[in-house]
């Protein structure tokens, strides 16, 4: 393209601000209109629209129940699930103390030590013989879940209930949801665990990455 229509083209840009020229160089950058202008993108985000599409993806490839959890007060709350017809899913709306989630630690394990203090001065309410209710404990557990990128909740709240999940993070870097499959610990024995954890894991980045967030930003 020659130089007249590049300049042509970039003439608008630049009175719109979207662009700037170097005066000493000539060079070209974008200007602090594209902030605004990115910024009303990541504005007008969902994260269940963004969601949707991988959830039902990860539901079909792994034949298992899958959701995506919110965190409200010291609640892990279902946003939205999938499922085949054959898996029981977790219904929309069910909430579920934190600590007992595997979505829950998700969240805490990358969120702001604060909020992880405020839960243990809660107190860790036992549901099954398998919760953590042991603040050590559960801070070593969730040193865990930061190392390995993905949390286990082991029949924590539900003794017929095992599962994974991944943290979801926006674009400021926050973890604002997780990403979780579901089963019976027949149907999702330990070994099947190792081998969803990291899947579930790259579909949340995949999330991730629809919220604007770069990847390993929250690395």
């Amino acid at each position: 393209m020659s130089k007249s229509s590049v300049l042509r083209l970039a003439a608008p840009l630049l009175e719109t601000g979207l662009l700037v020229r170097d005066r000493r160089t000539g060079r070209f950058r974008l200007g602090p209109a594209a902030l605004a202008l990115g910024l009303a993108y990541l504005d007008q985000l969902d994260l269940r629209s963004v969601a949707a599409r991988h959830l039902r993806e990860l539901a079909r490839c792994t034949g298992h129940a899958c959701h995506l959890v919110v965190l409200e007060g010291r609640d892990a709350v279902c946003a939205l699930t999938a499922g085949a017809a054959a898996a029981p899913r977790t219904p929309a709306g069910l909430r579920i103390p934190v600590h007992r989630s595997a979505a829950g630690k998700a969240i805490l394990a990358f969120g702001p030590p604060d909020l992880v203090d405020d839960v243990l001065r809660s107190g860790l309410a036992r549901a099954t013989a398998k919760t953590i209710t042991d603040p050590d404990a559960f801070r070593a557990e969730l040193r865990r879940v930061r190392r390995r990128g993905y949390a286990v909740a082991d029949r924590e709240n539900d003794p017929g209930v095992r599962c994974v999940a991944a943290p979801v993070f926006d674009h400021d870097r926050e973890p604002v949801a997780a990403v979780g499959v579901a089963a019976s610990p027949r149907g999702l024995p330990v070994a099947r665990v190792r081998e969803l954890g990291p899947r579930v894991a790259a579909v949340a980045a995949r999330i991730t990455a629809g919220l604007g967030t770069r990847p390993g930003a929250h690395s």
